[in-house]
C-alpha cells in the first residue's frame, strides 16, 4: 500500500502546484520554527479573519531575535505563512523585524492565492 499512498501523495501535490509555490508547499509541509518556546522574552498572539489562531514566541538577546517559533490551527497556507514570518524574523534587531510586513511574507513566499480562489 506504501506506492498508492506515494501516487496519492503526487496527485495531490500536483493539483497544489497549479496553485502554490514550491515554497508555499515546502513551508506547509516542513513548517520552520514549529512548536511552543518556553522561557521567550515575548508572546503575541492572532485571530485570523478565517477564524485560525497563531502564536509567535521569540527570545531576544541584545536587542536581536535569537530564536523565534510558532504554533498556528490554521490551514496550510496560515502554517506555511508563519514558517516564513519566522524565518524572515530570525537574526533580526528588533527595530528590522518590525518594518517586516505582509507584503514582504507574501514575496518570500512567492505569493498567495486570493481568498476567493
Amino acid at each position: 500500500m506504501p506506492e498508492e499512498f506515494d501516487e496519492l501523495q503526487e496527485l495531490i501535490l500536483g493539483d497544489a502546484r497549479k496553485i502554490y509555490s514550491e515554497t508555499v508547499i515546502d513551508h506547509a509541509m516542513a513548517p520552520s520554527n514549529f512548536g511552543k518556546m518556553e522561557g521567550a522574552d515575548g508572546l503575541a498572539s492572532i485571530r485570523g479573519p478565517c477564524g485560525d489562531t497563531m502564536e509567535i514566541w521569540l527570545r531576544v538577546g541584545e536587542d536581536t531575535i535569537t530564536e523565534v517559533r510558532f504554533m498556528t490551527d490554521g490551514c496550510g497556507t496560515t502554517i506555511a505563512s508563519g514558517s516564513m514570518v519566522t524565518e524572515l524574523r530570525k537574526g533580526k534587531s528588533l527595530e528590522e523585524a518590525q518594518r517586516i510586513g505582509q507584503q514582504d511574507v507574501l514575496d518570500a513566499l512567492g505569493g498567495l492565492p486570493l481568498e476567493s480562489e
